[in-house]
């Protein structure tokens, strides 16, 4: 069956073009007209969606080609879109950008969802050669279906007027307008935006935003684009999870420290079977009952002392995996599981102590992009030879010694340039590496972990 879905790509020049501020104006925006609206981001990115939550008021969701097949993309936008009034995907750095042949960029993804593509231009310090970009960005690729432009940062009327003028000249309409406004800009640390959970001023700065959008674009023109939008076909959704289908308790790790899911991976470990409870491990004193856990990314170095302090829940979790319950970690959730934590400041803490290495914070980035992951050996994720796509971004790095190099879990190969190296560890039923996965790309292995946790608790 078709259906209706009307949709827009906010796509960028750069990063650091202003996407993110532009689109979460513009979700709350929509809000504020008594819109149903639904947001994705393009990329394996955590902490956008975050924001889009607070403006839309409805979870984010991920999409991205290589961590996910291009059928089961456009599933999850259909389905989690067909309720919407109007849909907005933001892209990743710029409209062209993304992993090696251009995997997973907005423009692919755009192209996969046919959807039209909104430009956000940076103007600051800019006039007419603003047209001359998104003539550029317009003619590069003429499948995408490049609708328009918003103008950010701009200094002035006259300076608005300049490039509208030579946006006219070219056939591009201009469906906003947005002044320089310093105050509406969001707080970033190292790994970009401050994650909504630490922002206490989130709220604040999403209404802001969004009454900045609501005087400075055509709203109108922009909901009567995504309304032309052409027809999907809707896939039978008759294999919906209800309570009788979950076998196992799985506990999830989500406070300020551990923060990083991906709602439709969740989803799909509680279609595998798994009823999803949540457990702060900066907060609580033990592990709740249950037959698995996960350990999500986020930013356990900027709470590694709270973290060091909850001597019980770091016993708990410990006692967990000596009992051989399945426990999965990724990034932010495997350095809590090492021995130790250094910070920025170069003090150590004493982390969990289940993976042989420690961890220290850099200053400078480790490591970011797309990975094949085989694994060196059975885990509970899979049989060894499995083979997985995810995604590294870290700033901090294992330090090993010689005896701990024998075992590691993967074999990781970069998308990028092709190298090859080991990575996490697999000791008993605990993984843990520097990976991160979206399930919807690998439903098997949460079938496989579900399966473990199953038989932990016979």
């Amino acid at each position: 069956m078709k259906i209706k879905l009307p949709r827009i790509v906010v796509a960028a020049v750069s990063s650091g073009g202003g996407k993110t501020t532009v689109v979460t104006g513009l979700l709350s925006a929509l809000r504020q007209k008594g819109l149903k609206v639904q947001s994705y981001k393009v990329g394996p990115d955590y902490i956008d969606p975050g924001y889009h939550r607070l403006a839309s008021g409805y979870p984010a969701h991920n999409l991205d080609s290589w961590l996910m097949p291009e059928d089961k993309l456009r599933e999850i936008f259909i389905r989690t879109s067909k309720e919407a009034d109007i849909s907005v995907v933001e892209g990743v750095m710029g409209l062209y950008d993304g992993g090696r042949s251009g995997v997973s960029s907005t423009a692919e993804i755009a192209k996969l969802l046919d959807a039209p593509v909104v430009l956000v231009i940076d103007a600051k310090s800019m006039g007419a050669s603003a047209a001359a970009i998104a003539l550029g960005f317009r003619e590069y690729d003429q499948q995408v279906k490049l609708a328009g432009v918003i103008l950010n940062r701009l200094g002035s009327d006259t300076h608005r007027l300049m490039i509208e003028k030579a946006m006219q000249e070219i056939g591009i309409p201009v469906l906003g307008a947005i002044k320089r406004d310093d105050s509406l800009a969001m707080p970033e640390r190292h790994l970009g935006l401050l994650p909504v959970e630490e922002n206490q001023r989130e709220l604040e700065a999403v209404e802001a935003i969004g009454r900045a959008v609501v005087s400075q674009t055509d709203l109108v023109s922009i909901i009567s684009l995504a309304d032309k939008a052409g027809e999907m076909e809707l896939a039978d959704d008759s294999n919906a999870v209800t309570e009788d289908d979950k076998i196992v308790t799985i506990a999830v790790a989500r406070d300020d420290a551990f923060s990083f899911y991906y709602p439709e991976s969740l989803r799909i470990l509680e279609k595998s079977g798994a009823r999803i409870i949540l457990f702060s491990p900066l907060k609580d004193k033990e592990l709740p009952f249950c037959d698995g856990v996960i350990l999500g990314g986020g930013f356990p170095e900027m709470f590694a002392e709270a973290l060091r302090c909850n001597y019980t829940m770091l016993e708990s979790i410990k006692n967990a995996a000596e009992s051989g319950m399945p426990i999965y970690s990724e990034c932010g959730g495997f350095m809590y599981l090492t021995q130790a934590m250094i910070d920025f400041d170069g003090i150590e803490h004493t982390m969990a102590g289940v993976l042989p290495c420690r961890v220290q914070m850099n200053k400078k980035l480790q490591m970011v992009g797309y990975v094949s992951a085989e694994m060196n050996t059975d885990t509970v994720l899979g049989p060894k030879g499995t083979r997985l796509h995810g995604h590294e971004f870290h700033f901090s790095s294992e330090i090993i010694s010689e005896k701990d190099c024998r075992d590691r879990a993967f074999t990781f190969t970069r998308m990028r340039n092709n190298a090859v190296y080991q990575a996490g560890y697999a000791w008993k039923n605990v993984l843990g590496s520097y990976l991160h996965l979206h399930f919807a790309g690998c439903p098997e292995a949460a079938d496989y972990f579900v399966e473990k946790c199953k038989l932990w608790r016979k």
